[in-house]
Order: C-alpha cells, then sequence, then structure tokens
C-alpha cells in the first residue's frame, strides 16, 4: 500500500540546537525551501508559551502564507498560542490545554476559545490538552483520507474516538491575568466563602462598587460573570469530595453550597459533563479488592 502522508520536520534552518546546545535536530527541509504544503502541525511549544512564541515568530509569516495557498493548519496543546500569533483564529473556535485557558484567553480575546477536545474551523484545527492530539491526528486521518482507515487507526493505538469534551478532566483556577485588585478581591472571597450564601449585591459591596458595575468589571477581569465563578467554584470543590469515598452525594452537596439536589445535579453536569455519580465512579480511588482480575 502507498504511503498516504509525506511527513516533514520543517524547521527555519536545517539545524536547531537545543537545550543550550546539548543536542541538535536536523530538519527535513526550512520554511525557505518549502514553497506550498497541504498541512501545517504545529506541535506543543515547551517552557513559558509567550517566550516560545516570541522563540518561534520566523515560522508566523509562514503559516499565514501557506494558509492563503491552501494549506490546512492545525494545532497540538499549547502549540495553539503560536497557531493564534498568526492571526488564524481571530474569531474562530479553538481548544488548548485547560491548564493554559486564562493566559490564551488574556492573550488572545479575539479567539473563540471553547472547553472541547477539538476544534474544526475553516481548515484550522486545533486539539485540547495532552493526549487531546491522538483525537485530532485520527480526525485528520479521516479527513485525509477515509472514516475506515480513521477508525482502524482510532483501534490500533487504542484511542477513544468520541471524546468531545474535556471538562470531565479540567480543574477551575479562576483567572488573575488582570489587574483589578477590587475583582481580585472578590475572587479570594469567593473561594474561601463558596459554601455560604453568596449574592451579588454582598460581592459589590466587598469589592466597593455599584453593582452593575461590579458585573461588568467582573466579566471583563475574568471572562466569566460572578455567579458562574461561584459556580464553577462550588463544582470544582465538589470533584475533590467525590473523589473521596467518605461522604455521601447528599452531603457533598450541602458541603459545597447546595440544598437542591436538582439544581446541584444539573450544574454539576453541565461543568463536567458527568452526573456526580458518574464523576464519582471515574475518579474515586479504586480499593485492590475491586481492580478486575
Amino acid at each position: 500500500m502507498s504511503h498516504r502522508f509525506d511527513v516533514q520536520l520543517v524547521g527555519v534552518s536545517d539545524e536547531i540546537a537545543l537545550d543550550s546546545g546539548i543536542y541538535t535536530i536536523q530538519a527535513d527541509t526550512t520554511i525557505s525551501e518549502l514553497k506550498n504544503t497541504d498541512l501545517i502541525l504545529i506541535p506543543p511549544v515547551s517552557g513559558d508559551v509567550s517566550e516560545s512564541v516570541v522563540l518561534n515568530k520566523e515560522f508566523i509569516p509562514w503559516i499565514k502564507q501557506q494558509y492563503q495557498n491552501g494549506a490546512q493548519v492545525a494545532s497540538l496543546c499549547v502549540g495553539a498560542f503560536l497557531l493564534a500569533a498568526t492571526g488564524l483564529l481571530d474569531n474562530k473556535l479553538c481548544s488548548t490545554h485547560w491548564s493554559s485557558v486564562n493566559k490564551f484567553r488574556a492573550s488572545f480575546p479575539q479567539v473563540r476559545l471553547v472547553n472541547k477536545v477539538l476544534t474544526d474551523d475553516k481548515g484550522v484545527y486545533t486539539s485540547g490538552g495532552a493526549n487531546s492530539y491522538w483525537n485530532l491526528l485520527i480526525y485528520l486521518v479521516g479527513k485525509f483520507t477515509n472514516h475506515e482507515i480513521a477508525i482502524r487507526t482510532g483501534k490500533y493505538f487504542e484511542v477513544d474516538l468520541d471524546r468531545e469534551s474535556q471538562s470531565p478532566y479540567s480543574i477551575f483556577e479562576g483567572s488573575r491575568f488582570h489587574e483589578d485588585e477590587s475583582i481580585h478581591k472578590v475572587q479570594e472571597y469567593i473561594e474561601r466563602h463558596f459554601q455560604e450564601a453568596l449574592n451579588l449585591e454582598l460581592l459589590a459591596e466587598i469589592a466597593q462598587l455599584g453593582e452593575r458595575t461590579f458585573q461588568r468589571r467582573f466579566k471583563n477581569a475574568t471572562k466569566l460573570t460572578a455567579i458562574s465563578y461561584i459556580q464553577k467554584t462550588r463544582v470544582e470543590a465538589a470533584r475533590k469530595l467525590l473523589e473521596q469515598d467518605n461522604l455521601t452525594v447528599s452531603e457533598i452537596m450541602y458541603d459545597v453550597g447546595y440544598n437542591d439536589p436538582e439544581a446541584f445535579r444539573k450544574i454539576f453536569k453541565r461543568e463536567t459533563n458527568l452526573t456526580p455519580m458518574q464523576y464519582r465512579s471515574k475518579y474515586q480511588e479504586r480499593k485492590e479488592s475491586t481492580l478486575p482480575a
């Protein structure tokens, strides 16, 4: 069978020295030599993502030109930062590692960030964190060959192709990538007192702002409404408790600030794509006797 893909490592130069010259990578070709291609894969950048984008800035005009020439472009995990720097993600859907979403939103507010395993928007593709890249690669295999080959590839590498959301894996961390001290103060208060009855009037008072001004500034700073921030904080606390086995779901519900089982279940599922019991079954510590023989 003939090869369906001709994969090449493209560099700015023929040889790339890494880790202060400890080792080098030989590129198959360079951006000055490769005039046209069908698909560009941007790997995850390493270290500080902002610094990595600067270090790889010479790729940006080349990626943009290839896309204008008809190439499709995909980023893996936090490679989305370099892809976003090209402008090709402006007003398009994008995913990246859930742990980097706050920094990404602060850096690229014009991009429509979603918590998906992969996105496909006008020939620009992205994947979520870590092993989500497998889902994107197999999706691209299907795009460039056919569904049957994609299914066989997924089976060979034992990849669950029906994963759509990163929500079950995400850990909520409220964004601190802003300089609004009044909102920082409210975020800290929510995170310390989420079990209590919280309302907008109280939070606006803590911020020493009018209620409408407070809501606007909170959304501008965190990219979330104050109510959504409270809900995400409570659900994150519930996740941690569900990973243990010493409390019932009802007890956990009360401990994180809810007293309506249906509301708790609805909010928890919206945030995690799982019911509380499904989450517990997936992540609760397994005793030795429960492992399959």
